[in-house]
């Protein structure tokens, strides 16, 4: 193709959801926006996680990204037409220091500490040890797979086109050649997460970007009645900034002294239930320039060993197995104008579908001089 079809206004490489919070900001903003990206279908990331968006745990720069992210989530979910619940998340404290970080938290606001009757209410967890816990209350929850695929639609029907198995060979001022021909715009947006050190490795090198690689499984479960919401363990509370503080310390040294097979795995023991209802359950984290694609069994039989300890259901039984990756780099973010006059974009931890939309609203307006996008746009 050639002409007035190769030309844009903004040209985002990578249809995960940092690049189609992109396109979101840009046709809101009535822009000609193309999608370039080399799968035929979103299959990073944004697809392989938990589908918890995370707001209330976060902090700082996170927080503010994840805060306006949950508007833009809400307003897509009802457009697009794909399942969200505003649901927060639940955690489960088995333990003294574990009620310790949620009370210090609960004292900035936006936690509710829960009795363990009440938090039985919500999720259906064995009894025997259960101290209480809390709500995160601002947090929601969506299906990534069927949300992911949502997005690009109605991003479609909106005008963005998508330009799947195209790859981009190179950047140069107000062009982005791909294998499938040069495409001419004013801007550029490159949103490829773990994959920017095969289009810019300069830029991953500076940045610190290597890959997090994750095991997850989603299974069967007999409950008792639903899991009303994401939940969250004592492992969950040592990861998130908004939990961190001398609670968190001597929490994670508590749990890597009584399980140091757990702490080798980098576990955060979460779940989330589909509407479906199976369990997503997971997760492990390993770093590496370029993980391995072998999943040891361990990690898979820690992940149900503990699930049967914490919910009162019978053995689970395992659908599907999968090794997510994400971008992690020296900070949460990567945010770079280069020298190419590309805006570089990701989340370089793994909140990419907390801040994603956030991220890409916030500095796409900043970078480009862009006036807020006109209402009643969808």
């Amino acid at each position: 193709m050639n002409g007035a079809q190769d030309t844009a206004d903004l040209v985002v490489v990578g249809s995960g959801i940092v690049g189609l919070g992109a396109a979101y900001a840009a046709v809101r903003r009535g822009l000609r926006v193309i999608v370039v990206d080399r799968a035929d279908a979103v299959t990073g990331a944004t697809i392989r996680n938990f589908g918890h968006l995370c707001i209330g745990a976060q902090s700082g720069e996170a927080r503010r990204y994840a805060d306006a992210s949950r508007e833009l989530w809400l307003r897509l979910s009802q457009d697009a037409g794909f399942w969200l619940r505003e649901s927060g998340t639940l955690v489960a404290a088995r333990h003294d220091d574990e009620i310790a970080v949620l009370e210090a938290a609960a004292r900035l606001g936006g936690i509710r500490m829960l009795e363990a009757d009440e938090l039985l209410r919500h999720a259906p967890l064995r009894r025997e040890g259960l101290l209480g816990g809390a709500h995160i209350e601002t947090d929601l929850q969506t299906d990534p797979r069927t949300a992911a695929a949502a997005i690009v639609r109605h991003l479609a029907a909106l005008g963005v086109e998508f330009r799947f198995r195209t790859g981009v060979t190179a950047l140069g001022a107000g062009r982005v050649d791909t294998t499938r021909g040069t495409l001419r715009c004013a801007n550029v947006v490159v949103a490829v997460n773990h994959d920017i050190d095969q289009l810019l490795p300069e830029v991953a090198e500076r940045h610190g970007v290597v890959r997090c690689a994750l095991d997850m499984m989603r299974a069967a479960v007999t409950f008792r009645h639903p899991l009303a919401a994401p939940l969250f363990t004592g492992w969950s509370l040592v990861r998130y900034g908004r939990f961190d503080g001398p609670e968190a310390a001597a929490l994670r040294e508590r749990l890597h002294a009584e399980r140091p097979d757990l702490a080798a795995l980098d576990l955060n023991q979460m779940y989330t239930q589909l509407p479906d209802g199976s369990l997503i359950i997971g997760d492990s984290h390993a770093t590496a320039t370029s993980p391995a694609p072998f999943q040891p069994e361990a990690a898979f039989t820690a992940f149900l060993a503990e699930a049967e300890a914490l919910f009162d259901m019978p053995t689970p039984r395992v659908l599907e197995r999968w090794q997510g990756v994400y971008a992690k780099g020296s900070q949460e973010f990567l945010i770079e104008r280069g020298d190419e006059g590309a805006l570089v974009l990701a989340a370089t931890t793994g909140i990419g579908m907390t801040t994603g939309l956030g991220l890409a609203e916030e500095n796409l307006t900043a970078a480009f001089g862009w006036a807020p996008a006109m209402e009643g746009t969808s």
